[in-house]
């Protein structure tokens, strides 16, 4: 379950989820369905998809990241910049991250 996946109670998803314990309850025992809305909320909360909420795949990683510009400049300016690049100089920069980052680690 995404939630454990995630080390946090009932609790405290429905604190993230500005919702009542009660309520996000409802939803995780299934006697409650969650708007489209509401389920973007909860796979972004709990860093999975809508699709593995859903049941729809077994794949619990992500399908899109948001980045804020208020929350992390840094990536904003590094992802706003790489946007228009084509797919092998994209790859080349991800490469060499892998490689900086395998380095990091020895």
């Amino acid at each position: 379950m995404a939630r454990e996946n995630i080390g946090i109670t009932k609790a405290e998803a429905a604190r993230r989820l500005n919702l009542s314990k009660i309520g996000y309850c409802r939803y995780e025992y299934g006697e409650r369905t969650p708007s489209i809305q509401t389920l973007e909320v909860i796979a972004r909360c709990f860093n999975t998809s809508i699709d593995y909420l859903t049941g729809k795949s077994d794949d619990i990683t992500p399908d899109q990241v948001i980045i804020s510009k208020k929350d992390n400049s840094i990536i904003f300016e590094l992802v706003t910049s790489l946007q228009n690049e084509n797919d092998e100089s994209l790859r080349r920069l991800l490469a060499y991250y892998n490689a900086f980052k395998k380095e990091e680690m020895d």
